[in-house]
């Protein structure tokens, strides 16, 4: 069962837009466009409190914080590729 996440575009070379479901610590990452037009996919990372999606909102850097806070921890934040 996929939520509906709501979507912000961010700032970011691999990253179009970020969302986060605070009732189920879903975060939602939608990554940046393919070479090809077509949009990034979107997915779902579990165990991301409100406090983590803050941290992530205001890092100096979305790809540089997801590749050092969220992508590496797959034990933390299993995630599925819902688009």
């Amino acid at each position: 069962m996929n939520k509906q996440i709501a979507l912000t575009p961010v700032e970011s070379s691999q990253i179009a837009a970020i969302g986060h479901h605070p009732e189920t610590n879903t975060l939602a990452i939608q990554f940046s466009p393919r070479r090809d037009g077509t949009p990034g996919s979107v997915y779902h990372y579990e165990n991301f409190t409100s406090e983590d999606f803050a941290a992530f909102k205001k890092s100096d850097s979305i790809g540089s914080h997801f590749g050092k806070h969220i992508k590496p921890h797959v034990e933390k934040h299993p995630f599925v590729k819902v688009s």
